[in-house]
């Protein structure tokens, strides 16, 4: 089947949105500032790992674009590329994906996990690279040579992340297979070790014998455990990788110490310096539980391999780090949601015996971002994803106000004129409920019933029972077992569903929503348009399923859909799609949520499924959970229709321009740019200096044997 190309190009008219952080910067004391802009610079320099991480020629594609954009201005460029054939269309095309690119991490969608490519021939990018500043560096040349053919490719292979043999990934030697994965899991449980900032590579021997090297992150160097025979392979375990990176990310974070605000901070700081220093996760860990200890800071921040929703066996993770400024107005709902949390998680579905010993009330802040250095930057936060801490000792919300707010004007796809313009006026209302929600007692919620090394239970396996069956706990984690070890690749689609699910349901209570300020009809029009909103997603996030693999890509679109199916099957017309035909004439869909059955049919049928994610998650019931989730995640022939809609009219995802911290002449100060392509791409080329660029190619050098 032929690829359809425009998949995989941005639109030239796509959105760049300000992450507007002026008011919240200005609201900062001069100490503050100092530490807000040495943890920012950490996290935008440590984020270089994320280009190392994705694609074999996503680092040399970035060294390209800065050295490009570096040695010139946008204007000059621009002339140069008119000379060498560039259409106007072109020229904005070839911005775009530079700052797409740059958004992304890489040129695979941070959301969707599909390639990027440009709509301009790579011949045309060849010529402007070769009459520019930068195209009388010989490295530079070089350096895209080695890309050039890979840029605007899209065999089958290389449309999607995923395994080798099947997609494209850097976690793992380009020889890795799902099998292998599977197998150092099975190692990384016997030793009771986990992986989230190791990459795996394997190496066939001339005699057969099969070597696995798992590469930890970390400015150090060396061997951290010696081969051992495991399954009949060797095992070894090394550290350094991303060396030159990880080295300017922590003494980023060391120049941060002075100027932290408390003991906790600083200590959790050390903490974090010592990991990406040798890779010990442990210490990672021990800042964690310094960063729970450090309630509503002014200035807060976290660091780290965080998430794994790219890694195709869905354990290792993407590096991640943020800054931000509490806005202390919006957060007094927030801790509002807090002291009543222990009450209100009674009314889920699943009763106290499957709910946490002690709720460990955390610390949930409405944050204005400053920095955020990432494949993409969510709305809400639950973190840290260690389960014993976040079982044991507890953990933080965030709700990121200033990505919330930065929603372009565009037209809604399938609502009616009523609904639309309800949509533009509560949608930031609606939202910033379901991401308090969804992320406090979405992902605050639950109790994993584990087997302790000893022998015991965290449970009492001779009372409590299953919630599904009535019978005793059949099933539970074994020692040296996690959440996304147990369900692998569908964890995080599997707990994103959960956590949605719990906000649909309890942002239908009135108390709950008078916490948020809403009340009577205005509450009525929020819970509505958080429906409405949240399940038409479910909807559109057909365009990122997967139709020739009959695989999703995105964990929350897949998360999204499977409450969609949910509801669509309750029926009594609570949810109807219905087939059309636009003004334009062409294929439409039409989209209607009865805002009257929500209470009668919407809410029952996801509080049901909902009890059944959360039985067969907190018992580590995989194959229970794999056919519940999968079952509504199948996409039919009506739905592949749908999907063709949905693609057809599909909008344009925000791209967004973050501002940058500068310090200078003892001062730290804030500077903005515009928000269109170029200053996207000026904004990056600010953010880092030529020894950083250096050192990500450096890493990139060292990596091309593996891939």
């Amino acid at each position: 089947m032929p690829v359809d190309r425009s998949l995989h190009i941005i639109p030239n008219d796509s959105p760049v949105c300000q992450l507007d952080a002026e008011d919240a910067f200005k609201t900062l004391s001069e100490k503050e500032r100092k530490y807000a802009h040495y943890v920012a610079k950490a996290s935008f320099d440590g984020a270089l790992a994320v280009f190392l991480q994705v694609s074999p020629e996503s680092a040399p594609i970035f060294y390209v674009l800065y050295r490009l954009f570096k040695a010139e201005t946008v204007e000059q460029l621009k002339e140069k590329a008119l000379a060498v054939g560039f259409s106007e269309d072109e020229w904005q095309a070839l911005l775009i994906y530079a700052a797409a690119f740059y958004s992304n991490s890489g040129n695979y969608k941070g959301f969707g996990d599909s390639k990027i490519v440009p709509a301009v021939d790579q011949k045309k990018i060849r010529a402007l690279i070769e009459k520019s500043a930068a195209g009388s560096d010989e490295k530079v040349l070089k350096t895209w040579e080695s890309v050039e053919k890979l840029i605007g490719s899209l065999e089958d292979k290389e449309l999607q992340l995923g395994f080798g043999d099947k997609g494209v990934t850097c976690y793992h030697s380009s020889n890795i297979t799902k099998a292998d994965a599977e197998k150092i899991d099975r190692f990384f449980k016997a030793r009771n070790v986990e992986s989230w900032n190791s990459r795996l590579f394997k190496e066939v021997g001339a005699d057969g014998k099969t070597t696995y090297t798992i590469k930890l992150a970390s400015s150090d160097e060396g061997v951290v455990a010696e081969a051992v025979e495991f399954e009949g392979d060797v095992v070894q375990i090394v550290k350094g990788d991303y060396a030159p990176v990880m080295k300017r990310t922590h003494e980023w974070l060391d120049k941060a110490v002075p100027f932290a605000a408390n003991k906790n901070q600083e200590e959790m700081l050390k903490k974090y310096i010592e990991h990406f220093k040798n890779g010990d996760i442990n210490a990672h860990k021990d800042g964690s539980r310094y960063w729970i200890k450090d309630a509503g800071p002014a200035v807060e921040s976290y660091i780290g391999f965080i998430e794994n929703y790219r890694d195709p066996a869905g354990t290792r993770s993407e590096f991640e780090g943020f800054v931000a400024a509490v806005n202390k107005e919006t957060s007094k709902k927030f801790l509002t949601l807090v002291s009543r949390a222990e009450e209100i998680l009674k009314r889920l579905p699943w009763g106290p015996d499957y709910e946490k010993d002690t709720f460990l009330k955390p610390d949930f802040t409405a944050l204005d971002v400053i920095a955020f250095g990432s494949s993409g930057i969510p709305a809400g936060i639950n973190i840290p994803n260690y389960d014993d801490i976040r079982q044991n000792e507890g953990f933080k919300n965030v709700s990121l106000g200033n990505v919330i707010s930065a929603q372009p004007k565009q037209k809604m796809n399938f609502l009616d004129e009523h609904d639309e313009e309800l949509m533009f006026k509560f949608h930031k209302d609606s939202f910033e409920v379901q991401v308090g929600l969804h992320e406090l007692l979405g992902h605050g919620s639950g109790k994993l019933f584990q087997k302790n090394v000893d022998g015991s239970f965290n449970f009492d396996n001779t009372k409590v029972k299953d919630v599904l069956t009535g019978e005793p706990i059949a099933t539970w984690y074994e020692p040296g077992e996690t959440w996304s070890s147990k369900f692998g690749p569908l964890a995080s689609a599997y707990e994103e569903c959960r956590a949605e699910a719990v906000g649909y349901v309890l942002c239908c209570d009135s108390d709950i929503l008078e916490i948020f300020g809403y009340t009577g009809e205005l509450a009525q029009d929020v819970k509505y348009v958080n429906w409405l909103s949240e399940i038409r997603a479910g909807l559109m996030a057909l365009e990122f399923y997967q139709a020739d693999q009959k695989k999703w890509g995105q964990a929350h679109c897949y998360a999204r859909y499977v409450l969609t199916k949910v509801v669509l099957e309750a029926g009594k017309e609570f949810v109807k799609i219905e087939e059309t035909k636009g003004e334009d004439g062409k294929a439409d869909l039409h989209f209607k949520l009865d805002r009257n059955l929500i209470d009668s049919v919407g809410r029952p049928a996801v509080v049901e499924f909902l009890r059944k994610l959360q039985a067969y998650k907190s018992t580590g019931d995989f194959e229970g959970g794999k056919k519940l989730f999968e079952s509504y995640g199948a996409v039919g022939e009506t739905e592949l229709h749908w999907r063709d809609v949905c693609i057809a009219r599909r909008k344009p995802r925000r791209l967004f321009v973050q501002p940058n911290t500068v310090e200078k002449s003892g001062e730290v100060s804030l500077v903005t740019y515009p928000s269109d392509a170029s200053g996207v791409i000026k904004s990056f080329v600010e953010r880092y200096d030529s020894a950083a660029i250096e050192d990500l190619h450096a890493c990139w050098k060292n990596d091309q044997k593996w891939f």
